[in-house]
């Protein structure tokens, strides 16, 4: 028998409140570009738009929960506080877009569906944790795995066509993509450095591997172009 007083934690999540969820996340992000006056800080580049930052939420929540499932930690929690981690991104500052998405999360599980309050706030507190900088091993299992997550959306092949395309807003040539994947490079070096848990750490070597493989082939075929007078630097 449960004593008197103690909160029974049911935190399981149905597949049909999370696909809800999804859909709310996806219009808020929409709402916010709409409300932008011309010209908004977050219309730079086509990542900056709500549809990048939904694609960006959806990789998160998907290595977090793998993370997460293979780590012990709580996967209902990070799966929902992945889902929330930038839902405020468009419309508020960096630095307190963390805890303005807390905000958002905490009034939607009140308002919707029966959530335990411990739930709300273990998701809440993981939402705000994901902008944490410092040591990983000083944080909750669940916000580990939410941080991880985030930085190693930025790694592999992902980061790599990002830092492509950005290559073009900033009228660089194809022999600039070397060094450009360079940074993809040495941000995964720095990620990898980071993280904590096994699991992510495995991604984050698999993910580096495919990177490395594409300088390759970039130098040899850049360099083959330019050996062979087809492109002149």
């Amino acid at each position: 028998m449960v004593p008197v007083g103690v909160e029974i934690k049911e935190t399981e999540v149905a597949d049909e409140d999370f696909e809800e969820m999804k859909g709310f996340v996806r219009d808020y992000l929409a709402a916010s570009v709409e409300s932008e006056e011309d010209g908004g800080r977050m219309r730079w580049y086509p990542w900056h738009s709500a549809d990048y930052r939904f694609n960006h939420i959806l990789n998160v929540v998907d290595l977090a929960a793998e993370i997460a499932e293979a780590e012990g930690a709580d996967v209902d929690v990070v799966r929902v506080a992945a889902l929330f981690h930038d839902v405020a991104k468009l419309e508020a500052e960096q630095d307190v877009h963390a805890e303005a998405g807390a905000r958002v999360a905490r009034e939607y599980l009140r308002s919707r569906g029966n959530y335990p309050e411990s739930f709300i706030e273990e998701v809440c507190s993981a939402v705000v944790d994901h902008s944490y900088t410092g040591d990983l091993a000083d944080v909750p299992l669940e916000s580990r795995c939410l941080i991880e997550a985030d930085v190693l959306d930025k790694v592999g092949a992902n980061g790599a066509v990002l830092m492509l395309l950005r290559m073009g807003y900033e009228s660089r040539t194809h022999m600039d993509s070397a060094k450009m994947v360079d940074r993809v490079l040495d941000r995964g070096h720095d990620h990898t450095d980071r993280v904590v848990s096994d699991t992510a750490e495995s991604i984050a070597h698999q993910r580096i591997k495919r990177v490395r493989w594409l300088r390759e082939w970039l130098e040899e075929e850049v360099s083959r172009m330019d050996s062979d007078g087809v492109t002149e630097r």
